[in-house]
């Protein structure tokens, strides 16, 4: 409603109708004027409705994205990764709206084709695609070709490598061999809360045989095959878990006095060295001890945003046993 007032006349006020059509118009009642502007209010009314509607949708949606993004960082923080690793927003434009995320475990062509055959505006990995600086991006290199096909369909690329492995895996691969009495295998952050660190440390649900604590972990990882290092018949209880490469954590998990040690990428020399200092060793596989990540991720997402459309990647093992 509008206060209309002409130099020496009374305030008068208009309605919205009479705003918007003139009020002369409206006093005539002339009956097809009358129904014509009717309509075209109710058109006008209609269409204001929708914009308000889809810039509300607008908003939430990147409210959503912001807060994604936030909810990632705030839980599992990039300060947190390893000073070597790359991890973060690696391909995007952190202002672009987002609706459905796809998760992987890498970065492949595979994954990335899934991803764009899904509709997927956001792929979400453990491991980053990029880890050092590109001084050429283009489609010679398998990187630069990926890049530009993540550009090409406006799909932004997220990882959370190490900070995840820190406060998340290490727990999460902890809870799939039922560990109690747990404690941080290698400490990287003291905090008010506890220490933070790679891999766990604790009591496997029973005692048993390495040979039985190779098909607990195989039968507990849903995996095709694993490798035991050291006497099958082996009587083990402690063990030490730490996903993805953990033979750099060795000194640790001799240190904390585990009698096996489930892990992934273990060589001829350190698996057989292992050994020869009273160590044995399941290794279950790089991709078998942390494709878990999606799964996990899916459930984190779905809890914090009911409405966003998750895909996982399929699952996978790199390579084949002949």
């Amino acid at each position: 409603m509008k206060v209309v007032q002409h130099e020496g006349e009374q305030p008068a006020v208009w309605s919205r109708e009479e705003e918007m059509f003139g009020r002369l118009l409206l006093e005539r009642k002339h009956p097809v004027l009358k129904l014509y502007l009717e309509r075209e209010l109710r058109i006008r009314s209609e269409i204001s409705a929708q914009l308000e509607s889809a810039s509300g949708d607008a908003a939430m949606k990147r409210r959503m994205e912001v807060e994604e993004e936030k909810q990632l960082d705030g839980r599992y923080p990039s300060s947190a990764a390893e000073h070597w690793d790359n991890v973060g927003l690696l391909v995007g434009d952190d202002e672009e709206e987002v609706s459905h995320v796809f998760l992987a475990l890498d970065l492949t062509e595979s994954t990335l084709a899934q991803a764009i055959d899904a509709g997927a505006d956001m792929i979400i990995t453990h491991h980053p695609m990029i880890f050092e600086g590109q001084k050429k991006i283009n489609n010679h290199t398998f990187t630069g070709r990926r890049i530009l096909s993540l550009i090409r369909h406006n799909i932004q690329y997220y990882a959370m490598h190490t900070n995840y492995d820190i406060l998340g895996m290490a727990d999460l691969s902890a809870d799939y061999l039922r560990l109690t009495d747990r404690e941080v295998l290698s400490v990287t952050a003291e905090t008010q809360d506890g220490k933070d660190g790679f891999g766990r440390v604790g009591e496997l649900p029973r005692k048993m045989s390495l040979k039985e604590c190779g098909e607990f972990v195989k039968n507990a990882l849903s995996l095709n095959d694993v490798k035991i290092y050291g006497d099958p018949d082996t009587q083990v209880e402690k063990a030490a878990i730490c996903t993805g490469s953990g033979k750099s954590m060795i000194s640790d998990v001799l240190a904390k006095g585990a009698q096996v040690y489930v892990t992934g990428d273990i060589d001829h020399h350190t698996g057989i060295d292992a050994v020869a200092q009273g160590l044995t060793i399941v290794d279950a596989g790089h991709y078998g001890t942390e494709y878990i990540f999606m799964k996990a991720m899916e459930k984190v997402l779905k809890e914090q945003y009911p409405n966003l459309q998750i895909t996982c990647a399929k699952v996978q093992s790199p390579y084949m046993i002949l």
